[in-house]
């Protein structure tokens, strides 16, 4: 999440996937809560209680938002193995499928705000990935 978010891991119950010894992998089940500052300049947070429902080793898993700032949530991980230019590496891509609700308001605040919000959240942690991952 972007430094501005303020993002905090409050609970993480993690449900192992099958056949993994792993303390960091995070299966079905697994519950992540966290709190975010809804505005970046005001201290205003929220609680985000997002649930993983898919897990596949070496290709997706996915979260569905159980409470949050959105009417619903999907987001898919997808890990695809490419080769560019001679070098073997990993796409990742996120598929996201959400409504923010309040009808016609939530249709313009989607408009103008939520939607380029969430396109710079996903392009600096596109940006991020490498080193996180490295």
């Amino acid at each position: 999440m972007p430094k501005a978010s303020a993002t905090r891991l409050i609970e993480l119950n993690r449900v192992p996937p099958p056949g993994s010894s792993s303390e960091k992998a995070a299966g079905i089940g697994s519950i992540l809560v966290t709190s975010f500052r809804v505005i970046s300049f005001l201290p205003i947070r929220a609680q985000w209680i997002a649930r993983i429902t898919e897990f596949e080793w070496n290709h997706h898993f996915a979260d569905v938002q159980e409470k949050g700032p959105f009417k619903s949530w999907h987001h898919r991980h997808e890990f695809i193995s490419e080769t560019h230019d001679g070098i073997e590496g990993t796409l990742v891509r996120d598929v996201i499928d959400y409504e923010v609700g309040f009808g016609f308001l939530g249709t313009i605040a989607d408009a103008m705000f939520v939607r380029r919000q969430m396109e710079h959240t996903f392009q600096e942690r596109q940006e991020k990935l490498p080193q996180l991952l490295g």
